[in-house]
């Protein structure tokens, strides 16, 4: 991805990242801004502008290094390098943040991040998980700044503790050839064809990511796989069976042995609605009054019946090709 338009905060020149970005892309515009969370000429673009506004790169430095505990793959969700995404996936929680400003954000201070991470993880009693794709995928992040390969090796040298993250993207090359130590945890997100090829705009397709993830399990990673968000769409049962099918298919062995699963139910909003109807008005509808309630602040989630239907049926499909235990949560 390159992007059209690049706003940054001057400061961000004082940093060795900041100085490889303005060589790498010195042929695009560069507008300063005075903070990287409040560019009000992006801020009052109409919701059908949505989708050049996710062209643009904009430059700073994270101020928030708040760790969010967490009870699931991770034990600590860390702010990290970068927040947003130049995909356009229908439902991401990001746009329920970030509104239309949900295009992607690198933050330069890197040093500092790491820095902080290595000392919390070193001074902690246990050895925790840190979670640092929450805000952003990092494999995409790592066409724009080439930060990946400098994390992992990073972190380990930490004396202890592991990071993961999960990609809806499969360019995993840089991480092939990194001793991670069995540190690195990494997640796959997976949706039926249909699914990615109408709701998740601009990411992988199933089976580019489904190669990536074999080739990281090759490399002795452990590895997990997120079906994530499940959307109840028209047909779902069976474009779910196809999911699973095709991983039942094509995963590595060395996959399907080491792998966890969990699975996560579409929330959406209404400012998704209003967004995706200027921005996208050919795509599909993914709001359904008959199969939502409301869930404050304005979101939306499945009605619990429909919820336990759907947990009951990927249990038993899930259980026939690849055994129940697999699954570590649904949420």
């Amino acid at each position: 991805m390159k992007p059209s338009k690049i706003y940054y905060e001057p400061d961000v020149l004082t940093y060795q990242l900041g100085r490889e970005l303005q060589e790498k892309y010195k042929d695009l515009p560069w507008v300063p801004i005075e903070s990287h969370n409040n560019i009000e000429e992006l801020r009052t673009k109409e919701n059908k502008e949505f989708k050049e506004l996710k062209t643009l790169l904009i430059l700073g430095t994270r101020k928030t290094h708040k760790y969010s505990p967490n009870f699931k793959v991770s034990d600590y969700l860390v702010p990290f390098t970068s927040s947003g995404c130049t995909a356009m996936c229908l439902y991401c929680y990001l746009v329920c943040n970030y509104n239309k400003c949900s295009y992607l954000r690198v933050f330069v201070n890197r040093e500092e991040m790491m820095n902080k991470l290595i000392r919390f993880s070193d001074k902690s009693e246990k050895e925790n998980v840190f979670e640092i794709g929450s805000n952003s995928d990092l494999l995409l992040e790592n066409t724009i700044t080439g930060n990946l390969p400098w994390i992992l090796e990073e972190f380990l040298k930490a004396k202890k503790g592991k990071l993961t993250f999960p990609t809806k993207f499969s360019m995993v090359e840089p991480m092939l050839n990194i001793n991670h130590q069995g540190r690195i945890i990494f997640r796959m997100s997976v949706n039926p064809p249909f699914i990615i090829n109408n709701v998740e705009i601009g990411t992988a397709s199933l089976a580019n990511r489904i190669e990536a993830l074999n080739k990281v399990a090759e490399a002795d990673y452990p590895v997990g796989i997120l079906i994530a968000p499940v959307i109840f769409t028209e047909g779902w049962k069976a474009l779910y069976t196809e999911l699973l099918d095709i991983l039942a298919e094509k995963l590595s062995p060395r996959v399907k042995k080491t792998m966890f699963i969990e699975i996560i139910f579409m929330t959406y909003s209404f400012i998704h609605r209003s967004i995706n109807n200027e921005a996208f008005p050919e795509a599909l509808e993914l709001y359904d009054k008959e199969l939502m309630k409301g869930r404050g602040m304005g979101k939306y989630c499945y009605r619990p019946e429909l919820r336990e239907e759907g947990e009951r049926f990927l249990l038993e499909e899930i259980d026939k090709r690849f055994g129940k235990d697999k699954i570590l949560y649904f949420s």
